[in-house]
């Protein structure tokens, strides 16, 4: 049985689209055609995706965190209450709102009927389920753990969406204020600045230097403000381009670990990342050599990537986590002390945990520190630049009325 995205015609002549399950399209116009509708399109779900895309569905199919988190409380909730799997997907498939999102899980759900297994069919969308996702499923799927996996995983989801959105806040405000700031100057310089020290350079007064480069500056901004915002659209557009060279990309990672203003956050953030996935899949059975493996995968910086590869080939050949991860030199001291500690008390998993808790508290401290030392410094730089501003106007007047 499979899952058949469908358009039909009502008995209004309106057109309604929707999600069926049969064993084939023909089935599936017919059970339509019981219902009083109209055929117009009936087509697998995989089938219709692979036409848009060009490629294989594995291309396609994403979910936001927030969608993601969702779905996972749902089906936690739904495999702890003693309900089938296969009436569990159906379940959520019917609460969500996305049809993008009702599609895939019908889909993944008709893969269950035929006989795959969890982790397998969520493997046909890796952008909206991640590999630590799905491994993290396949474990508890092996040691019949489902429910309480699906309840870890849940609570693993929600906590890092709660993070993404205040640190998406945070950051919130300080964009507002630059952006009005640079607005306001942008004002200044185009409008206001002309009219005022117009009338000085009319007058055939000797200008200060400062008054001479406002001028020019204003009147560049008016002449060729078009050609500085193509410059802008280009260079963005090129560091993009640049970015998407992985050679690139590792050098500007290499770059953030190690310049000071941002060694603290970009090491902070990967390691949070890393103790908090490490954390999820050895405590749900994923052997430890696997989890490094996933942990590292899901990292955004890639020097760290490449490290953690080397680390968890070390745990391979018998070192400790700590000696490995110790060895890679971008893990705070704090979190490898209590990896340690873990690893000597035969609770690493808790350890795990409460570093990846203490990593979220601390990136937080920093965010929030960050944020609020953003506010005064751009009032400090406005009042710079109105200063400047002000000065370049009130020098001719000053030296006017020495000469009067």
């Amino acid at each position: 049985m499979a899952a058949f995205e469908y358009v039909v015609l009502d008995q209004k002549g309106k057109q309604q689209k929707g999600v069926l399950e049969g064993d084939s399209a023909r089935q599936v116009r017919q059970q339509l055609r019981d219902k009083g509708y109209a055929p117009l399109s009936v087509e697998e779900t995989v089938q219709k995706q692979n036409k848009q895309t060009g490629f294989s569905f594995s291309a396609g199919g994403s979910l936001s965190s927030s969608e993601l988190a969702l779905i996972t409380r749902q089906l936690s909730t739904l495999v702890q209450s003693g309900l089938p799997l296969e009436e569990t997907l159906k379940a959520v498939s019917q609460q969500t709102e996305q049809q993008k999102t009702r599609n895939m899980m019908m889909a993944i759900r008709a893969k269950v009927l035929e006989g795959h297994t969890l982790a397998n069919a969520m493997g046909e969308y890796p952008k909206a389920f991640s590999s630590l996702f799905r491994a993290t499923v396949a474990a508890g799927e092996h040691a019949g753990h489902l429910d309480l996996v699906l309840n870890r995983l849940a609570d693993y989801t929600e906590a890092r969406q709660q993070t993404q959105q205040k640190v998406q806040l945070a950051m919130l405000y300080p964009a507002i204020l630059t952006f009005v700031a640079i607005g306001i100057v942008i004002f200044l310089l185009a409008n206001v600045v002309p009219e005022i020290v117009g009338v000085f350079a009319k007058s055939g007064q000797e200008l200060p230097w400062l008054t001479k480069g406002l001028i020019a500056t204003s009147d560049f901004i008016v002449n060729y403000w078009a050609w500085l915002l193509l410059v802008i659209i280009v260079v963005i557009i090129s560091i993009k381009t640049a970015l998407k060279r992985e050679p690139i990309r590792k050098r500007l990672h290499k770059f953030f670990l190690n310049f000071i203003l941002t060694r603290k956050f970009s090491r902070g953030i990967n390691a949070a990342r890393f103790a908090s996935t490490l954390s999820i899949l050895t405590s749900s059975g994923v052997p430890l050599v696997e989890a490094i493996k996933i942990a590292g995968a899901v990292l955004s910086n890639l020097c760290l990537k490449e490290s953690v590869a080397k680390a968890s080939q070390r745990v391979t050949e018998g070192a400790s986590l700590k000696a490995s991860l110790d060895e890679c030199g971008f893990f705070p001291p704090m979190m490898l002390h209590m990896i340690a500690s873990g690893e000597a008390s035969g609770e690493l998993d808790d350890m795990l945990e409460r570093t990846a808790l203490y990593q979220d508290r601390e990136i937080a401290n920093l965010v929030d520190t960050a944020t609020g030392l953003f506010e005064p410094i751009m009032l400090l730089l406005m009042a710079g630049i109105v200063l400047v501003i002000v000065m370049a106007i009130m020098m001719p007047i000053m030296e006017f009325n020495q000469l009067v």
